[in-house]
């Protein structure tokens, strides 16, 4: 009788529509990456879509609408014109409990900030890289509005590859005479000062937990590479100076990891911070070293787990892709230790022969976070200075699939799975 009735609310908003628009996600699609923002588009003409989880590979249904088409055929997206008994059958054959396959609705466009300095450009970063080419508007937000509290005006919020412990990337020993460094230094140095604080570490730490915040109170974050890692440690080190003289023009605090809290940690617990100025990672949450003599190129894959539709449907919702093999790519943080994140929290992807996680989600207070690892999806190992990635070479990335699943994810209609 429950599922009778589920079936019943899962048909009953289809039952007066004439046609609808299926935008398959399957190895049909032509471009799976403008495909997203085609339904970020229907979202912002407030109408809903409806994202059809594990069914063609995550696909998106909505009414039938002549711009909506027409968006469809200028940005090359494959799509279905569908017939109401079509649609009630694909709802019908989701519905069954016995197929790992649900509905959910999406209702209004996420209002999307990026965290980043904005000397940079797009194509520094791969979430603005693919946000740009999904054609989804963002906002560009950094330190000084962060501190002026506008994240609240956002749903979303994406961290460039920030290092939020204030030690520069770790970029010191192989960069410190380049000019870009020693401007980025300058930079920091300037912006700290304008806003009150007297090194850069104490600016990032006030705004990491302005960011925690935003988290706590119902929103939704988003990192990849450099950030995720980071902002764990900026939060542990609270109140301890992890940071040599090179960095912050005194030493580090003597007991500096003895002093960590990891309890003040998103995702992982027990790390031990790098203390060589010279080492490039900032802690042994990141395998990246350790990795390079374990895995080729070729063989650098990770998995994604499967979860159940119906009832881990956020998770489900993160995972959507057309293949559950995804490519590896380097980064300033490349993949997690295992055996140093939280038990709390849920691994996405791994890859089990190294021991290493690539995708992780959890919630803090009432929102939800989710780290990536690696910088760029189709750039196996982007180094400085190397030129962009065109996107409309890969439109049917699944690496860039799994950002795009977290941008849509704030839209959904969480009470739907309390019938």
């Amino acid at each position: 009788m429950k599922n009778i009735i589920l079936t019943l609310v899962l048909l009953l908003p289809f039952s007066i529509k004439a046609a609808f628009v299926l935008i398959p996600m399957d190895e049909t699609q032509k471009n799976h990456l403008k495909a997203y923002g085609i339904a970020y588009f229907s979202l912002q003409k407030d109408n809903d879509v409806t994202w059809l989880l594990n069914y063609r590979g995550g696909s998106f249904s909505m009414e039938e609408d002549a711009e909506i088409i027409k968006l469809c055929k200028l940005r090359g997206v494959s799509y279905e014109v569908i017939s109401n008994s079509q649609m009630l059958g694909i709802i019908d054959e989701i519905s069954d409990p016995e197929i790992n396959m649900d509905a959910v609705k999406l209702q209004k466009a996420p209002r999307i900030a990026v965290y980043s300095p904005k000397s940079k450009r797009p194509w520094d970063d791969a979430v603005t890289l693919v946000l740009t080419y999904a054609e989804i508007p963002y906002d560009v937000v950094y330190d000084e509005e962060v501190l002026n509290d506008v994240l609240p005006m956002y749903d979303w919020l994406h961290l460039h590859h920030e290092d939020f412990t204030g030690q520069y990337g770790k970029f010191w020993a192989n960069y410190r005479t380049t000019t870009w460094y020693k401007d980025d230094v300058t930079f920091q140095e300037g912006l700290a000062k304008r806003l009150g604080y007297k090194k850069v570490s104490q600016l990032k730490l006030a705004v990491v937990k302005k960011i925690r915040d935003f988290v706590l109170g119902g929103g939704f974050m988003f990192a990849m590479c450099s950030a995720t890692d980071s902002f764990d440690i900026a939060l542990a080190a609270d109140g301890v100076d992890i940071c040599e003289s090179m960095f912050d023009g005194d030493p580090m605090q003597k007991n500096a990891q003895q002093s960590l809290n990891y309890d003040n940690c998103f995702a992982f617990t027990g790390f031990q911070i790098e203390t060589n100025p010279s080492a490039y990672r900032l802690s042994d949450i990141d395998i990246t070293k350790e990795r390079a003599s374990m895995i080729s190129e070729k063989s650098d894959l990770f998995v994604l787990f499967d979860f159940s539709a119906k009832w881990d449907w956020i998770p489900t919702m993160l995972t959507q892709c057309h293949t559950k093999i995804i490519k590896g790519f380097y980064g300033q943080t490349t993949a997690f230790r295992t055996n140093l994140i939280k038990s709390n929290v849920l691994i996405l992807g791994e890859n089990k022969s190294i021991s290493e996680a690539r995708y992780l989600h959890g919630e803090y207070g009432k929102g939800t976070w989710s780290f990536l690892g690696g910088h760029d999806p189709e750039d196996y190992r982007h180094f400085v200075g190397d030129p962009k990635t065109d996107l409309s070479l890969y439109p049917n990335s699944p690496g860039y699939r799994l950002i795009l699943n977290n941008i849509l994810f704030p839209a959904a209609k969480k009470e739907k799975h309390k019938t």
